[in-house]
């Protein structure tokens, strides 16, 4: 039995106005707002994260947001900052997701960078990790993943490590329905967590929550959760409907 507090993270990626926004988080307040057993993150779209701060006020779920800058200000068109973010009271921050990776070609440095600004500014990196469907077929995985976790975090003391929550996400079962096995899923946790015993040491490791990114859902998620090293879950599509959503927190409290 862990220690660990399980983790439920919702994102909504480009989902979501502001008014449908706070419609969503009002169901999911209601439902699981006031439960502390399982830590709850929605993570909306930038233009929806200052009407759900105000939505989840005074309840136990917490707000994050996708991304953000290295920089705390600047000639940066289209970009936000930490302190940004914390202005709103966000207290999470995905970072290193794989659609920033492929999409828009962000590196295991400037994830870097972001990780230890977010670091700096007391918000929480929820750092995504995982391969390719290619590099999964060559058996890479291990290794793909050994060169992210470590040059992502790269420069992060013993002391904020802790503090650091990390999501596994195998990209080829990313909104394509597709889920690792439980075997493959927990083969891969356990290979992070001893990582992290390597990087910071074995009291730090057991103290990071590992999070499983890829279509975790309703159906999969009591097997996927009872694994050793499998802390909850990063959600992207069931994040965007309440009901599927908080059943996933459900299925996490049965499980912590």
């Amino acid at each position: 039995m862990s220690s660990r507090k399980k983790f439920i993270a919702g994102n909504w990626k480009m989902n979501k106005t502001s008014a449908d926004g706070v419609t969503l988080v009002h169901d999911i307040v209601l439902a699981v707002g006031k439960q502390s057993d399982v830590e709850v993150v929605v993570c909306p779209p930038f233009t929806a994260i200052e009407s759900v701060a105000k939505a989840v006020e005074g309840s136990e779920v917490k707000l994050g947001a996708q991304n953000m800058h290295f920089e705390a200000s600047g000639a940066f068109t289209g970009e936000v900052s930490a302190p940004m973010l914390r202005a709103l009271f966000a207290t999470h921050v995905i970072l290193g997701h794989s659609e920033r990776r492929t999409i828009f070609g962000e590196t295991d440095e400037l994830v870097n960078k972001k990780v230890l600004a977010a670091l700096k500014n007391q918000l929480r990196p929820i750092f995504c990790v995982g391969e390719t469907l290619a590099e999964r077929e060559s058996g890479a995985t291990l290794k793909v993943v050994q060169t992210q976790v470590e040059r992502g975090l790269a420069g992060v003391g013993k002391d904020q490590a802790a503090g650091l929550i990390l999501a596994y996400e195998p990209v080829w079962a990313i909104g394509t329905g597709k889920v690792a096995t439980t075997e493959q899923a927990q083969e891969v946790h356990a290979f992070i967590r001893g990582l992290l015993t390597n990087l910071f040491s074995d009291l730090v490791a057991q103290k990071v929550r590992i999070l499983y990114g890829g279509s975790m859902k309703p159906a999969n998620a009591p097997e996927l959760l009872a694994q050793k090293d499998i802390d909850g879950g990063l959600i992207g599509g069931a994040s965007l409907e309440a009901r599927s959503f908080v059943e996933l927190v459900t299925a996490a409290i049965a499980a912590k």
